[in-house]
């Protein structure tokens, strides 16, 4: 058996190695000729240092090598799924693709599966998703997962192809609300980072991550999702996750803006253009949602950390 994972970022070669310790064969993709030549050489990521790659996976930039595939994995940035697909849809082969980026397209609000349905209606979907670190996931370190999929003959069978002895994925049919958890959260993992570098304290976190919980499962369902969804593992068990680590990059992009520090160029964080997305998806469906916008707006300048805390301090009582 075979697989083909496109993108050889820090989740994709991840994913790879865990495939390939299984005793898959497995081609990783990366549109960077320079990144092949350097992995098929050092057999290390710079994404994952210290990792070293498994000798079943074959790095390539050639699109044509992930043909004669069980499926496909896509693990290129939510923000550049788009314009993969406008490049390389017709080079897919008709095989089950997997999706596994967390985000919503920033200038059209659409979720991945929306945007892999505009240049290829007919493909057989589903998504990857839930609290997963790609550093952990890389050495074997237990994980689980969320496979969201609508067809349940297929999703149980790539459930089972994909499920390892250290990586457990659990089904759900719910793609519109595993998409959305994945993505929300990241957004109220800057949050939480906001919180903790600035020095606001424990409390605070606390309550931001309960009410940032509940602004993801208003939206959620507004766009169609089941409220169950964000209560397991690609809502509540990815935000707990995400929000309460250094490794998260979207936690350690918060806390370090709280600490009145600038974003690092180079560094992909889903979270910062999910949060302009996140706030047209509220508006659009009328779902208040006052910590994404407050996030939005400190990320983008127009407010200090200090005016985005008075807001949030100062909206009116209400019942929980």
């Amino acid at each position: 058996m075979k697989l083909a994972i496109l993108g050889a970022g820090a989740f994709g070669t991840a994913l790879a190695n865990v495939y390939a310790e299984g005793g898959t064969d497995v081609v990783l993709w990366s549109r960077s000729s320079h990144q092949v030549k350097a992995l098929n050489k050092t057999r290390e990521s710079v994404y994952l240092p210290g990792v070293t790659l498994h000798d079943r996976v074959t790095p390539t930039s050639a699109i044509e090598d992930i043909h004669s595939t069980a499926c496909v994995l896509l693990a290129v940035p939510a923000q550049q799924t788009a314009a993969f697909l406008e490049r390389h849809a017709s080079d897919l082969p008709d095989v089950p693709l997997v999706l596994c980026a967390k985000g919503i397209d920033r200038n059209s609000g659409a979720l991945q599966t929306e945007i892999v349905q505009r240049f290829r209606p007919q493909a057989t979907l589903a998504a990857l998703t839930g609290p997963g670190f790609a550093s952990e996931i890389a050495i074997g370190k237990p994980t689980a997962l969320t496979l969201a999929c609508n067809d349940p003959v297929v999703g149980r069978n790539l459930q089972h192809l994909l499920s390892t002895d250290r990586l457990r994925l659990y089904l759900t049919d719910d793609m519109i609300g595993a998409q959305l958890g994945g993505a929300l959260k990241n957004v109220i993992a800057i949050a939480a980072g906001l919180v903790a570098g600035a020095g606001l304290g424990e409390s605070a976190r606390a309550a931001l991550l309960t009410r940032g919980f509940a602004e993801m499962r208003r939206l959620g369902t507004a766009m169609g999702g089941q409220d169950e969804t964000f209560a397991g593992l690609s809502g509540l068990g990815d935000l707990v996750l995400t929000a309460s680590s250094k490794l998260s990059r979207n936690y350690s992009e918060g806390f370090a803006l709280g600490q009145g520090q600038k974003h690092a160029d180079g560094t992909t964080v889903e979270g910062i253009a999910t949060a302009v997305a996140a706030c047209q998806l509220a508006q659009k469906y009328s779902v208040d949602m006052p910590i994404t916008f407050v996030v939005a707006d400190v990320l983008n300048g127009s407010k200090t950390l200090d005016q985005a805390m008075q807001a949030l301090l100062s909206r009116p009582l209400k019942q929980e």
